[in-house]
């Protein structure tokens, strides 16, 4: 791969936005190069570079931002090279999408909604190859297939809201790849997918690249991503290139307390832990051990041994059941006659029965459909369900009048995957925190509310002078931290956690995780685990029940079922999870 030919040379390059006390370094003077056929990870956290740097070589910077110095060196086809921080908007638009192409984290936000997915990819061909409609129409039919979309007409005339998350990514792949680019940029392409999902995209770009010999730039925040798709690793932090060389090389001599950091917070594959590493473990703990025995010494102090795990499980289960779930249902109507009689349905949950213990972690694991989501809101019953029943210690609250419920309210909670839509942008987060406690008659003395909004505040990790802000002002981190907050306010003895870390930095993903057991510990919470991440639900769980098309196919001790899968689909869960093997 050294000596191929350099597509892209990066010279110290340096962005700068607005602060509060002059200009901040978004990216502080980075220099790399890219080579044809080479696939190039850039990782690091929010806010380290990543994205910037990206946009960067795209020319497409938010309008407060702007290129303080540097060179961004891009080498056509006949040896022409131009430098593209040097070039207007105007000429920019011959090489985006002909010769550099992009895929963006978030495709529904990248998708125009009122087009339809086809005439979307179209344009991109008929723009900057000049086919007629004929020609851009077939070619856009033979990307879908490529990308082994299912049913390419179908998806050709629908909208992007007609799509699941990975089709949504699909599209978008093709939408990058219809002109043929050189360099295909890829920011963060699969953050929100599930496990399976996300290993298809990832081998589908690799296919692709081999196929048309394009360079690749990944960027990510997940090690174990890299280490699938990667032939060498920029590591970025605060803005800055703090190591980079071979994937070989970063996954097994790591130098920079931060690369250790990354590699060592995602949950570990062949071991249980009490908590998860962090990055400030590592940036705060001065050592003279080299990175992978750092990084194993630190694993091997808060190891939990299988004994300990056995004990625990077992005396959970002596207990009597904090909830009983029995046959639940929930389906939804698929088609309907002339007349509104059903006529098909979708089985969301389909008899589903299980109990849990106080003081237990049930991990829920599938993917996308599976019935996850709707089986936790239905057992809240903030979704209508069809048959079955939930009792909450001796009560069925499927048969609890409504004001009866809302008391029950204060004993179950949910944390959202979403943050952000799940806070009221116009309330501060002390408001957020204090409504429940108000609406549920908790601490009527308003000074009261407040004392108890701020200690539970910092509680999770934020500072008291947080409590008159809003939202916005804060990371993803920091707002599911307000989320797990405001669940707390009302003494809750039971959470369920809805996809609560997935889309979070794995960094700040390990900070809550690590805050949940915590807080399970000190306030004998019970929690049921959703997630489509075995290894986060491993790490969080003490069983795990796998569930597939609205059933549960395979439950049982969590280390159990990762190691003695017994189920097809739980084997294709395992297979699916990144793996950092060197």
């Amino acid at each position: 791969m050294a000596d191929a030919e350099i597509l892209l040379q990066v010279e110290d390059l340096r962005v700068l936005f607005p602060g509060e006390s002059g200009p901040l370094p978004a990216v502080d003077g980075i220099s790399f190069e890219l080579r044809k056929g080479e696939t190039l990870g850039i990782v690091g956290e929010s806010g380290s570079g990543k994205s910037m740097t990206a946009l960067s070589l795209m020319q497409l910077l938010p309008s407060t931002g702007r290129m303080e110095s540097g060179s961004i060196r891009f080498i056509g086809e006949a040896g022409k090279s131009v430098d593209l921080a040097r070039l207007t908007d105007r000429e920019m638009r011959k090489y985006r999408g002909r010769d550099i192409g992009m895929i963006f984290q978030e495709p529904m936000s990248s998708l125009n909604p009122v087009f339809r997915c086809g005439e979307q990819v179209d344009e991109v061909t008929r723009i900057h190859l000049k086919y007629s409609k004929e020609q851009a129409r077939a070619h856009t039919l033979e990307l879908f297939r490529k990308v082994q979309l299912p049913d390419p007409e179908r998806i050709y005339h629908a909208f992007p809201h007609q799509l699941s998350g990975g089709q949504k990514q699909r599209v978008m792949i093709a939408m990058a790849l219809a002109a043929g680019p050189r360099i295909l940029i890829a920011d963060e392409p699969t953050t929100a997918l599930d496990v399976t999902v996300q290993k298809a995209i990832l081998d589908l770009m690799a296919e692709l690249r081999e196929e048309t010999d394009a360079a690749v730039v990944f960027i990510t925040h997940d090690l174990g991503v890299v280490a699938e798709i990667a032939d060498r690793v920029l590591v970025m932090y605060r803005g800055k290139i703090v190591e980079q060389g071979s994937v070989k090389e970063i996954f097994t001599h790591p130098k920079h307390p931060y690369t250790q950091g990354l590699l060592a917070c995602r949950p570990p594959l062949d071991k249980r832990l009490r908590r998860l590493p962090t990055v400030e473990d590592f940036l705060n703990e001065a050592t003279e051990e080299p990175g992978r025995e750092h990084i194993e010494s630190m694993l091997s102090r808060i190891e939990v041994s299988r004994k300990e795990s056995r004990q625990r499980l077992k005396a959970l289960m002596e207990q009597e059941p904090l909830l009983r779930v029995e046959g639940l249902k929930t389906w939804f109507p698929q088609k309907k006659s002339l007349l509104g009689k059903t006529l098909s349905w979708v089985k969301a949950v389909d008899d589903v029965s299980l109990d849990i213990f106080p003081g237990e972690t049930l991990g829920l694991v599938g993917e996308s459909g599976s019935g996850k989501t709707t089986f936790g809101r239905s057992i809240l019953r903030l979704q209508d369900h069809t048959a079955g029943s939930v009792f909450y210690g001796d009560k069925n609250i499927f048969e609890l009048p409504e004001h009866e419920m809302r008391k029950m309210r204060t004993r179950m909670q949910i944390v959202f995957q979403d943050p952000y839509s799940s806070l009221n942008p116009r309330m501060t987060i002390g408001q957020a925190i204090s409504e429940p406690m108000a609406v549920h008659h908790i601490l009527n003395d308003k000074r009261k509310r407040k004392e108890r909004s701020i200690e539970l505040l910092e509680r999770v990790g934020m500072k008291a002078e947080h409590y008159n802000r809003y939202p916005h002002e804060f990371s993803g981190g920091q707002r599911q931290r307000v989320c797990i907050a405001r669940a707390l306010s009302v003494n809750p003895e039971f959470i369920v956690c809805d996809e609560s870390v997935s889309a979070l930095d794995v960094s700040v993903q390990a900070q809550v995780l690590n805050l949940l057991l915590e807080l399970r510990e000190e306030f004998g919470l019970t929690y049921i685990f959703i997630s489509h991440d075995l290894s986060v639900v491993r790490f969080m769980s003490d069983r795990i029940a796998v569930m597939k098309n609205g059933k549960i196919v395979e439950s049982g001790a969590a280390d159990e079922i990762y190691e003695n899968p017994k189920d097809a689909y739980t084997k294709e869960l395992i297979a699916a999870i990144p793996k950092i093997e060197i």
